[in-house]
């Protein structure tokens, strides 16, 4: 037990050492090929808090050098996604910054120029090979249990058969020549690790036969050139850190320190699929889910703080920088807690409503949401927006909802929808009754105005005046709602309050 507490206690001074002789700049560096989901953000937001907590930079750098799989409108998309989390990075490709630009598309004439240098130092390598002999080899591996893998045959090329190749203008790509010799690199979160890549795969492509650059090869020129320090990324990209260690090495240049991120899993304990609609960032705003409820939900699932969440326990942005610890991630696998999303979302609502300065967006949210609900009440002008009332139903309703949304939903559409006079009344003999009731109930307390007193009161009052009662609250319910759905008309009237209720009572029978 000493002897695991010495060596984390060593640990931490080795990283903390390693973090003071660099001056930290980290990146976050998604592809356009699609929405930015929970694995993604938490990936950005754990290098964001680095950054802040060490005085660092965080850059977003977009990798669209797969130009098959880009999606148009994808990088907007990406950083709203993170602007709306609040992850604001220090340079990206909207503000720019020393080192730009920052989408790769942008900087190929860098790769084109660096790859010479690994071209003339003898680390890479054109290859002649046709898609055709490629797909043999494959087939091959496959057909004698074998992982299927370059077999490296560009390498052995002479120059002058390189020369003539190029000269008949033969179809081409850049292979790096990977060692036999992979070396451990120590990983922030799992401690020492060896990979011997060498075995799992044949040299890799670095510049493919269209001009563009491979990931694995961008991603290492851009990290010097963008001085990135410290690499934090999915435990996914793990394998493939000593093949980018190589590439550095080739070059003559220094690797940043690499930290890897456990999964994050489902909490059924499946992994997490981009096929899943319900991880895309967009389907939480949409939901309702506020910022910093899903940023306390996302690194739930994985540690990397120095005081452990209770429950109801929420931070703030400022605490999250003050609490994060790379140290504290844990190289397990992190299962999502679905309830403690609405919990942490229910508990951010309250803070926000708490301070006045935020009525004016809630006010502002709730409009929208209602008129797009309800339409049709909106084109007949019957529906209850006034700013006291959209912040007295919030107040009222901030510990029976969980998002926004459910302020929508149709039990609570009574809530904004003001019904039209319902003629019915008068039809049915029930004008003088609910003019009875009316004058009865301006006597009535407001604090008895709850479901307790209420229920009790309106059997009363129906026995009393010869009125079946469920034909009273059938009355009823059309006189305060105008819907037939929503809650028991006890709950509906102390919801609305005395006031409102004597409001709708007055309005049918005046």
């Amino acid at each position: 037990m000493q002897r695991n507490i010495l060596r984390a206690t060593s640990l931490q001074l080795l990283q903390r050492r390693l973090f003071k002789k660099y001056h930290v700049r980290v990146r976050f560096a998604p592809s356009p090929t699609g929405h930015l989901h929970l694995g993604g953000l938490r990936t950005a937001l754990y290098n964001y808090l680095f950054a802040r907590s060490n005085n660092g930079a965080f850059i977003l750098r977009i990798e669209d050098t797969d130009q098959t799989r880009t999606i148009s409108g994808a990088i907007e998309k990406i950083q709203d996604d993170l602007l709306w989390a609040g992850i604001i990075s220090d340079e990206d490709p909207t503000r720019g910054g020393p080192v730009g630009p920052y989408v790769q598309s942008s900087r190929l004439e860098l790769y084109k120029e660096q790859v010479l240098k690994l071209l003339n130092n003898g680390s890479a390598y054109y290859c002649f090979c046709t898609e055709k002999r490629l797909d043999l080899l494959r087939k091959e591996a496959m057909k004698c249990g074998q992982i299927p893998k370059y077999d490296n045959r560009c390498r052995h090329l002479t120059k002058d058969e390189v020369k003539e190749m190029l000269r008949k203008n033969l179809a081409y790509c850049i292979r790096f020549k990977l060692t036999s010799t992979s070396e451990v690199f120590h990983d922030l979160v799992y401690g020492d690790v060896f990979h011997d890549i060498t075995k799992s795969e044949g040299d890799p492509v670095i510049i493919k036969s269209d001009g563009y650059p491979t990931y694995h090869f961008a991603n290492v020129v851009d990290d010097h050139f963008m001085e990135i320090s410290h690499v934090l990324r999915g435990v996914e990209w793990q394998v493939s850190t000593p093949k980018h260690i190589m590439l550095h090495k080739a070059f003559g240049w220094n690797p940043p320190i690499y930290g890897h991120l456990p999964l994050i899993m489902n909490s059924d304990g499946s992994k997490l699929s981009k096929r899943q609609g319900d991880i895309k960032i967009d389907s939480f705003r949409k939901q309702g889910i506020f910022p910093l409820a899903l940023l306390n939900y996302v690194i739930g699932a994985g540690g990397g703080f120095h005081k452990e969440q209770e429950s109801q326990d929420l931070y703030t942005y400022q605490e999250l920088i003050k609490q994060f610890d790379i140290t504290k991630i844990k190289p397990s696998s992190g299962k999502l807690m679905p309830d403690k999303l609405w919990e942490f979302n229910k508990l951010e609502m309250t803070n926000l409503l708490q301070n006045e300065r935020n009525h004016k967006f809630f006010i502002e949210r709730i409009k929208k949401l209602v008129s797009e609900a309800f339409p049709e009440w909106k084109n007949d002008g019957n529906l209850q927006l006034d700013d006291d009332h959209i912040i007295t139903t919030f107040k009222w309703a901030q510990n029976r909802v969980t998002t926004l949304n459910d302020l929508v939903k149709k039990d609570l559409a009574f809530l904004w929808i003001i019904p039209s006079s319902i003629p019915n009344v008068k039809q049915d003999g029930y004008s003088d009754t609910i003019k009875l009731l009316n004058a009865e109930l301006v006597e009535i307390d407001a604090n008895n105005y709850n479901t307790d007193w209420m229920t009790p009161y309106l059997k009363e009052f129906a026995k009393k005046n010869g009125i079946p009662f469920p034909a009273l609250m059938k009355t009823l319910r059309s006189v305060m709602s105008g819907v037939n759905v929503g809650p028991p008309v006890a709950e509906m009237m102390e919801i609305l309050g005395k006031d409102r209720t004597l409001s709708r009572l007055q309005r049918c029978v005046s």
